[in-house]
């Protein structure tokens, strides 16, 4: 199929995608915002000087994850020397290193570290992606970024929709990303006014999943102690709680 080069060309693209191999291979090859184009082969042409031997991804960064996924985790979007590097979302980086951490003690990896592609890896009862599948200057997506993406996330909550229980954003964009998947997947009109993110913050439709905040595992937040492991073992017990996922 035709690369997607237009917002147009995505939402067709997204809405074929008939499992999710599909969905991933169509956002491997998207090439629809020129300036996260740019920036994340500009960064994989250059390359930080820890990884100058290694072959960037260099690509939009697909979701992690099973088919029958109970628990979704929403980020941002991918790291320019993480998921940018090695082609997986939350992996190679510190944030990557805190998330998959967690997610071991929770039960819900095999292993507490994600460094490569091809280092083992699993997750169960849980899908993982973002709300921008490219990595953005300054990790700032735009606001037509974030909207010219949209589908591929909507497209992929509708294939995991039959057992999808609880959402996990990580980050107020990710909340607030959530609030069109509600409207476009559930057919729910977003509460008025939207509840507002925090760390814990819980908010329960009717058929929808159950939305849960929980502070990005960013440098930024784990370095200065604003979110600790203890933190984020509450949030995923709780998201396994509701989940139903023993």
């Amino acid at each position: 199929m035709a690369e997607p080069r237009t917002p147009h060309e995505v939402v067709a693209r997204a809405a074929r995608a008939t499992d999710l191999a599909d969905l991933d291979a169509g956002v491997s090859d998207c090439f629809a915002c020129p300036r996260l184009v740019g920036w994340r082969e500009e960064v994989a042409r250059t390359r930080r000087a820890a990884f100058r031997d290694q072959t960037y991804w260099g690509r939009p960064v697909p979701g992690l994850g099973a088919a029958d996924a109970r628990i979704a985790i929403l980020g941002l979007a991918p790291a320019a020397h993480g998921g940018n590097r090695t082609g997986r979302i939350f992996t190679g980086d510190r944030s990557g290193d805190v998330l998959f951490a967690a997610l071991h003690r929770a039960g819900l990896a095999n292993q507490p570290t994600s460094v490569a592609a091809d280092d083992g890896l699993t997750v169960r009862d849980t899908r993982i992606f973002a709300a921008v599948r490219c990595a953005p200057p300054d990790n700032k997506p735009t606001p037509d970024e974030r909207d010219t993406c949209a589908p591929w996330l909507h497209r992929e909550v509708t294939l995991i929709r039959p057992t999808l229980r609880v959402v996990v954003a990580l980050g107020a964009f990710a909340w607030a990303a959530w609030w069109p998947v509600l409207r476009q997947v559930y057919g729910q009109r977003p509460p008025s006014p939207r509840p507002a993110f925090g760390h814990g913050a819980h908010w329960s439709g009717t058929d929808a999943p159950d939305l849960l905040g929980c502070y990005h595992v960013s440098q930024q937040n784990t370095f200065t102690g604003r979110l600790t492991p203890e933190m984020l073992d509450d949030v995923f017990g709780w998201a396994k709680q509701l989940a139903g996922v023993d």
